[in-house]
């Protein structure tokens, strides 16, 4: 595929995401508001993001990183986007191909404040396609739940396929693991279907990323 052809494919991809965005704006921005707002904390005890190394290894590229940058992602990530308090650190990874993955995390006051959260990601996510569908005409989703892994005080794999009217089809997996009172998301994506994911990596880059909260 030309040059001229993968930048006309990624606008119409980046544009179905933004219609998939707002359409999910107006159901989960609710559930968002009823999220108390969570105290920073000390800059000297800053959880620790995934390097690019410790993602799904990709056969045609090495993996790239951006900074570790304060604040929401923009846009918000589909299913569990509109539920990141503004207290939110985000790490974008990008390969040389249409693969993508997103860390975030979430520092809470408390044990219980994290672990309430946690649980919001989760109901987000286990009705994430549903939601989809029901505010974009133009979407198909299908979702699988891969199951708990025993990390820390645990963490849930999810994957999301996306089909559209025009043409595009997309496999995520996402991930919402805990550490006492940190929450960490990571998000792989890629163009594809639930045979292009790569769960089992998917699940180690999980395990590492809540490893290294702290």
């Amino acid at each position: 595929m030309g040059e001229t052809m993968q930048n006309r494919t990624r606008t119409i991809r980046a544009r179905g995401i933004r219609t998939t965005v707002a359409a999910l704006a107006a159901v989960a921005g609710v559930a968002a508001a009823a999220v108390p707002a969570a105290a920073t904390a000390p800059a000297s005890d800053t959880p620790r993001f995934l390097e690019p190394a410790e993602l799904p290894p990709h056969p045609s590229s090495p993996w790239y990183a951006g900074a570790v940058t304060a604040g929401q992602p923009d846009p918000l990530p589909m299913c569990v986007g509109d539920a990141l308090p503004s207290i939110t650190s985000h790490r974008e990874y990008w390969t040389e191909f249409d693969t993508n993955a997103q860390q975030l995390t979430v520092e809470g006051r408390s044990e219980q404040w994290a672990k309430d959260f946690a649980a919001l990601l989760r109901k987000d996510l286990a009705g994430c396609a549903k939601k989809l569908m029901q505010q974009d005409p133009d979407i198909t989703a299908t979702q699988k739940y891969y199951g708990r892994l025993n990390v820390e005080e645990g963490a849930d794999v999810y994957g999301i396929h996306t089909a559209s009217a025009w043409g595009s089809s997309d496999i995520g997996l996402f991930s919402v693991g805990r550490d006492g009172a940190t929450v960490t998301i990571v998000r792989w994506g890629q163009m594809g279907t639930f045979q292009h994911a790569q769960v089992a990596d998917f699940k180690a880059t999980t395990v590492t990323a809540v490893n290294k909260l702290y």
